[in-house]
C-alpha cells in the first residue's frame, strides 16, 4: 500500500495569487513516487489536464507492475519469466485473485471451483441464435458476458466477500464456453460442451475443434503455448480495459456488466487488435522479397504503413513477453506448423532482418508479444477474428482481480473526472423564426 509518511512533499504556487500549498507524495513499492493532488482543486480552483490519464495514478493497486525502462512485467511481485516457465495459467490465476502461490490444498480446491463453474445455462444456447452467423465473436461475447447477470444473479451482490469469490470464478471458469461457442456459432457447427478432465486450456481447444462425428485428441505442444500466451496477457496494470473495468465497477455495477465493459474496450483495434493486425501486415507485405521495401516504407515518416507487432508504448526496451513466447512460437512452428507455409517463413524472416537493421534497434523497435502470438494463433487453427476473444480470456483473471480489489478499496468512490469545457459561452435561447 502506498503511504504518506508526512516527510515528503511538493510544494505548488500559484504565479496568478501567489498562493503555495504542500501536497503529500505517496511511495509504492517500486516505480515513481505519486503526488496527491486531491487538494488542488479546492485550493487553487484549477483542475489538472491529462488527456489519456498517461501522469496520472488512478488508483492503487497490489497486482501488476511494469518497468518499460527494463523490460519488467511483474505479477504480486513474481517476474512474469519465471510464472511462463514455471508455473500455469489456473495457479498464476489464483495468484492474481488470492496474491500468494496457492498451497496444493488450495490449487485443489481452486481448481475444482473452476472445474465446477465450466458449462453455461442451458437457455444461453438460445441466447447465441439471436446473432447472425457472421456476427463478429467479440459482438458475440460482449453480449452473452453482459447477460450472464440475468442468469447467476445469485452472485451479484458486490459487497458479499462470498458473492465476489463465486462471480469471479465463474467468469475465469465460463470465459473459455462462451468463446468456444462463440466460435462454433461463427462456423455452424453444434456446441461442445466442456470436459472435466481436461486442462482449461485443453478444454477451451476440444470445445473449438472438436465435432460430435469424432474423436479430437488435445495436443500437448498447442496446450501449452496457449497456456503461456494466457500466462502472459493475464494483467497488464492501467491498460484501457482494465481502468474501464474499474470506471464501470465504481459505480457498483455487477461483475458480469462491469467485464462485458472492458471486453467492449479490449475490442478495439487500438488496444486488443494487434495481433491480428499482424497478420493483415505480413499478407500485405506478401513475399519475403517485399520486406526491404516494406521496411523503408515503415521509416518514411509520411507513408502511413506501420510495422505491425514491433514496439511498445510502455516498454522502452525488449517486451519481456516477446523474449518468452519468441521461444514458443518457433516450438509451435517446427511442431505444428507447415514449413513450407510463406506467411510463417515471411514473419520469421522479418524478424531476422528487423532485428538487425539500425534504424530499428536504435529505436528499440522489437518484436513485442502480438508480433508472436498472432502466428501462433495462425498456426494452432485459430481464426484471425477470434485472436481477440483469446485476449480477452486471458484478460479476465486480471479484470476480475482488479475489480475485486477496487471494491475493497476503502478509498473508493464512484468515477468522476473533470474537463476543460471550451464550448459556447452562455447565451439565450432564440425563437426560430428569429434565427
Amino acid at each position: 500500500m502506498a503511504k504518506d509518511t508526512g516527510k515528503d512533499t511538493i510544494s505548488v504556487t500559484d504565479n496568478v495569487t501567489g498562493k503555495t500549498i504542500e501536497l503529500p507524495i505517496y511511495h509504492g513499492t517500486h516505480g515513481p513516487g505519486a503526488v496527491d493532488i486531491r487538494a488542488f482543486f479546492k485550493e487553487f480552483g484549477y483542475v489538472t489536464f491529462d488527456p489519456g490519464f498517461v501522469s496520472t495514478a488512478a488508483c492503487r493497486s497490489s497486482i501488476t507492475y511494469i518497468d518499460g525502462d527494463k523490460g519488467q512485467l511483474m505479477y504480486r511481485g513474481y517476474p512474469i519469466e519465471q510464472l511462463a516457465e514455471k508455473s500455469s495459467f489456473l495457479e498464476v490465476a489464483y495468484l492474481m485473485l488470492h496474491g500468494e502461490l496457492p498451497k496444493r490444498e488450495q490449487q485443489n480446491e481452486f481448481l475444482g471451483n473452476i472445474t465446477r463453474h465450466t458449462m453455461i445455462n442451458e437457455s444461453l444456447k438460445s441466447f447465441y441464435e439471436g446473432f447472425y452467423h457472421d456476427a463478429h465473436p467479440m459482438a458475440i461475447m460482449v453480449g452473452v458476458v453482459g447477460s450472464l447477470s440475468a442468469f447467476y444473479h445469485d452472485s451479484t451482490d458486490i459487497r458479499n466477500p462470498e458473492h465476489r469469490e463465486i462471480a469471479a470464478h465463474r467468469l475465469i471458469a465460463k470465459m473459455p464456453t462462451i468463446a468456444g461457442a462463440c466460435y462454433k456459432h461463427s462456423i455452424g457447427e453444434p456446441f461442445v460442451y466442456p470436459r472435466n478432465k481436461l486442462s482449461y486450456c485443453g478444454n477451451l481447444l476440444n470445445m473449438m475443434f472438436s465435432v460430435p462425428c469424432e474423436e479430437y485428441e488435445v495436443d500437448p505442444v498447442a496446450e501449452r503455448a496457449l497456456d503461456m500466451i494466457f500466462i502472459l496477457h493475464a494483467d497488464h496494470e492501467q491498460n484501457a480495459s482494465t481502468s474501464t473495468i474499474r470506471l464501470a465497477g465504481s459505480s457498483a455495477a455487477n461483475p458480469f456488466a462491469c467485464v462485458a465493459s472492458g471486453i467492449a474496450a479490449l475490442w478495439g483495434p487500438a488496444h486488443g487488435g494487434a495481433n491480428e493486425a499482424v497478420l493483415h501486415m505480413l499478407d500485405q507485405i506478401g513475399d519475403v522479397k517485399n520486406i526491404p521495401k516494406f521496411l523503408e516504407k515503415a521509416k518514411d515518416k509520411d507513408d502511413p504503413f506501420r510495422l505491425m507487432g514491433f514496439g511498445h508504448r510502455i516498454y522502452k526496451n525488449f517486451d519481456p513477453r516477446a523474449t518468452l513466447i519468441r521461444k514458443m512460437c518457433h516450438e509451435v512452428l517446427a511442431k505444428l506448423g507447415d514449413e513450407n507455409d510463406p506467411l510463417f517463413e515471411l514473419a520469421l524472416r522479418l524478424e531476422e532482418i528487423a532485428l538487425q537493421d539500425d534504424y530499428f534497434k536504435e529505436r528499440k523497435l522489437y518484436p513485442n508479444v502480438d508480433f508472436y502470438s498472432g502466428i501462433i494463433y495462425k498456426v494452432l487453427g485459430i481464426p484471425t477474428n477470434m485472436f481477440t476473444v483469446m485476449f480477452a480470456i486471458a484478460r479476465t483473471v486480471g479484470w476480475v482481480s482488479q475489480w475485486m480489489e477496487m471494491i475493497g478499496d476503502p478509498e473508493q468512490r464512484i468515477a468522476r473526472p473533470r474537463q476543460l469545457y471550451e464550448g459556447a459561452a452562455k447565451r439565450d435561447y432564440i425563437d426560430i423564426n428569429k434565427r
